[in-house]
């Protein structure tokens, strides 16, 4: 039987990832991402990473890591979801990890668990796990050509690459720092999770082995847990509008005594618990490899996308004029919400992804 109920062991992890995030994350610090000069966060990741051990969560212990699952990869998730944390988990942990471990890249994935590399999937963040790869060219004069909005690329040690080769699709690193490698900061509608255009000209790397199988796990544990992650945005949107609605009174009672308010929580209460469901169960599917991880994880994105854009637009429209200022976070998580909406692709997208893998015919 399936177990979405969090261990001793999960929560354990929740509230030291949290207290971390309460500390050295508060909200006036990540507005600061959105001023002219760009901000360092990396000792917020390297004390996430080293200190808590988060980035080798997926990794077997054999090669330094803690041997965990995607159930806990999924609880640190949600916590940068409720904190809006500015750290490369997803694109480092997560995506460059999984690819790595299915290539056979044994060294590379013992140092990102150990916090010693930092690295990125070179691929656009809006690429879905059932989508073509977009390659560079790979040749005798190195790596050419360019991916766009690469997340996690300006943080990055260590790029993961998929090249196209003689034989089919291939699996290359190279360093960010390397001759022929220029990796230029766009402005996305989230700062907080930098995206970056990769150009390459003649870079020299190294192949790891085929691409294709390796790159689509990664994408599909990717989406599987960005659903945590959208998770921990409606909670704390949820909770925290809640409690404002409580407190906040208007012609002498609480605005959360009126029914009209009562209404539109209630229906954000049940969309969240639904989310939670999904979510759980994709990250529980996606640690076991079940049959259904697949179809999990589309249904998750699917759901649970939506429900944290719309918790976080009741949370700045309840919040009043408050909600639209600058210096209450609200917005902050609007944009977290928006786009997370668009990596690896988007609701509609997932939809239809989940149609052809239960066989729904067409309308």
């Amino acid at each position: 039987m399936t177990d979405l109920l969090y261990s001793d062991t999960e929560e354990a992890l929740r509230d030291s990832v949290r207290n971390l995030f309460a500390d050295r994350c508060p909200p006036e610090a990540l507005a600061r991402a959105y001023e002219p000069e760009p901000q360092d966060f990396s000792a917020l990741w390297r004390t996430l990473a080293i200190e808590l051990g988060v980035a080798g969560l997926l990794v077997p212990e054999s090669l330094g890591g803690a041997g965990a699952s995607a159930r806990e990869a999924a609880v640190v998730m949600e916590e940068i979801g409720r904190a809006v944390a500015p750290v490369p988990f997803l694109s480092s942990a997560v995506l460059a990890t999984v690819a790595l471990l299915r290539a056979g890249d044994t060294a590379t994935v013992s140092a990102l668990a150990q916090g010693e590399l930092t690295a990125a999937l070179a691929v656009p963040a809006a690429t879905a796990p059932n989508d073509p790869i977009g390659l560079v060219a790979s040749g005798a004069d190195g790596l050419s050509g360019a991916v766009t909005s690469v997340p996690g690329a300006t943080e990055a040690d260590v790029l993961v690459v998929p090249a196209a080769g003689p034989d089919g699709p291939e699996l290359h690193t190279v360093a960010r720092t390397a001759a022929g490698v220029e990796v230029s900061p766009v402005l996305a509608l989230d700062m907080t999770r930098p995206l970056a255009t990769v150009t390459f000209s003649g870079a020299d790397s190294s192949r790891i082995g085929p691409a294709e199988g390796p790159v689509a796990e990664a994408l599909r544990t990717g989406a599987a847990l960005l659903a945590s992650e959208q998770l921990g945005i409606a909670q704390w949107c949820f909770e925290t509008t809640l409690a404002y609605v409580k407190q906040r009174k208007q012609f002498g009672r609480a605005i959360g005594s009126y029914q009209v308010i009562k209404h539109r929580l209630a229906d954000l209460w049940f969309e969240v618990g639904a989310a939670t469901a999904a979510a759980r169960y994709a990250a529980d599917t996606c640690a076991r490899a079940d049959e259904d991880a697949a179809i999990a994880a589309a249904l998750a994105q699917a759901y649970c996308s939506g429900v944290a854009v719309h918790a976080a637009e009741e949370c700045v429209q309840l919040h009043g004029g408050i909600g639209m200022t600058w210096e209450y976070p609200a917005h902050l998580y609007l944009k977290r919400a928006k786009s997370d909406q668009l990596i690896f692709g988007t609701a509609y997208r997932h939809r239809a992804r989940l149609a052809e893998l239960v066989d729904l015919p067409p309308t």
